[in-house]
Formats: C-alpha cells, structure tokens, sequence
C-alpha cells in the first residue's frame, strides 16, 4: 500500500429498485404542474368500473317461482386519496460543509429513498385502513394460495387489470412457482390473470395489515387493489438558495437543509389483503 493520506473520490451513486410504486410500470406518476398544484392537498372523484355488471334471464322464459326478477343498479361510490408528504435531511457542522454540499445531500437521499417512503405512507393510511381482509381462521396462507385469493377478491368487484403489492422480502418466492413473471416488452411483473405487481420496500419495513396489524416473524401482509395513479409534486428545499445562511443554527454551528416533496396515490374500487408465510 503506498503512503500517504486516503484520496478523495466521487461519491457512490445508487440506483432506485425498478419494480417499486415509483419505478413500475404497473403505476401511472403525473408530474403535478403550478397550474394544478392544489391537487396536491388531496383529490376526490366518482369511482368508474367498481358496480360489476351482470348477466340477465328473460323473464319470459324463466319457469321459475315466485316474482321475477329486477335489474339491480348501482349508485357511483366516492373515493378520494390524501397527500403523503416524504423528506430527507443533511445535517453536519457548517465548518467545511458548504449550503450546496448539504443541498446535494439532501437530494440526493430523496431521489434514492422516496419510492420507499411513498410505499409506506401509502401502506399506513390507505391499504391497512381499507383493505378486506382474507386470511382464513387457520391462519396465514402460502404465498400462492395468498395471491390466488387476493386476485379473486378483486375479479368478483372489478372486472380490470389491478395491482398486487408485496413488500420486497417476500418477492423472491413469488419466483420460485412462476407467480409472477416480468413482461418481455413493459419490464412490468404480472401474474399469470393479468394482475401487475408492486414490489415495495416500504412494505416490509412497515408490513401492516388492516386495522395496522403488524405481520408476526415469519409471515408477510399482500395486498391487491384496483390500478394506480400517483401525482407527484415539485420538490422543495429549506431553505433555498436565497436563504442560504438561514440553514446554519448558530448556537451550535451546524448546517441543516431538508428537502421534501408530496405525492397523492389514488386507487380505485375494491382493495384485498391476506396474511402469508415466508418461511415455511
């Protein structure tokens, strides 16, 4: 080894996981633009596709008793999706840690972690709060048979192509019987029905089942919804270029910067979980 002090070198860039909320092709992200910004305060509508439609016997030729039948009508269900807002911090004495080099920090951890920060705010208030849950009284299924009952639940209520979500630590077995297989054109993970999948970081660092049940060691929480569409706002740095000094507290002398941005998640119709093993 030659003498001498170590070398400063560029830092190591990472990657973001391709098959995330954020990184799939299961899940459609709009760039929220200034003219649209108050969509980031939470968005309403009218659910489309969640009333299934049904087959119909003539009357007529219906031999059977009593009063025939009537056509059943639905009325449309309301849904709406609330702002998760996700941060990142860099904090280290102002004394040779410049504003920018913070700022890059701070960015820095933002691009690489959010997808998971989404993942799990999307977990804690909106599949553990709604979700119906299918585990059977026995207790927790294989990972097919999970899947399995996860993509009936959502073919009795929705009639199109829905999303699995699976906290990545159980994504591996999903592999092992051919569950999921990765589309040759999209990139895109899909079951053998059709269904994409979400494999979520976020997820198994919080693995909430409905009600905020925590999975016990050994055993995962996979959820199924209808399709995804997130609105992703502009990210905003504390304080911003202007206001550089403003980042460094002078009773201790550090320099903190902080960037955040907030993204709206909305599914529609019918959301489904059920407890897993993994690991038999």
């Amino acid at each position: 080894m030659p003498p001498g002090l170590r070398s400063n070198v560029e830092a190591i860039r990472g990657t973001l996981l391709p098959h995330g909320i954020l990184g799939s092709t299961c899940t459609d992200v709009i760039d929220v633009t200034e003219d649209r910004i108050h969509e980031l305060n939470g968005v309403d509508w009218l659910a489309l596709g969640c009333c299934p439609a049904r087959d119909w016997a003539d009357p007529c030729e219906d031999d059977s008793p009593g009063e025939p039948p009537e056509k059943e009508f639905c009325r449309p269900q309301a849904e709406h999706a609330r702002p998760i807002t996700v941060y990142a911090g860099a904090e280290c004495s102002a004394l040779g840690f410049t504003y920018e080099e913070a700022r890059e920090q701070a960015l820095a951890s933002l691009a690489l972690g959010e997808q998971h920060a989404v993942e799990a705010g999307f977990m804690r208030t909106r599949l553990s709060m709604d979700a119906e849950d299918l585990t059977p009284p026995e207790g927790p299924l294989s990972l097919a048979q999970g899947v399995a009952a996860l993509e009936g639940c959502l073919a009795e209520s929705y009639g199109g192509v829905g999303v699995l979500h699976v906290p990545a630590g159980a994504a591996a077995l999903l592999g092992c019987c051919n569950v999921l297989r990765e589309d040759p054109v999209t990139g895109a993970l899909r079951t053998l029905a059709g269904n994409c999948a979400v494999i979520g970081a976020g997820y198994s660092y919080l693995n909430l089942g409905p009600g905020g049940q925590p999975a016990e060691p050994g055993t995962a929480w996979l959820y199924i919804t209808g399709p995804l569409v997130i609105r992703r706002g502009p990210i905003d740095v504390v304080p911003d270029r202007s206001r550089a000094a403003a980042s460094v507290n002078p009773r201790n002398n550090d320099r903190r910067v902080l960037a955040e941005r907030t993204y709206v998640v909305g599914t529609t119709c019918q959301a489904c979980a059920v407890k897993v093993r993994v690991c038999e």
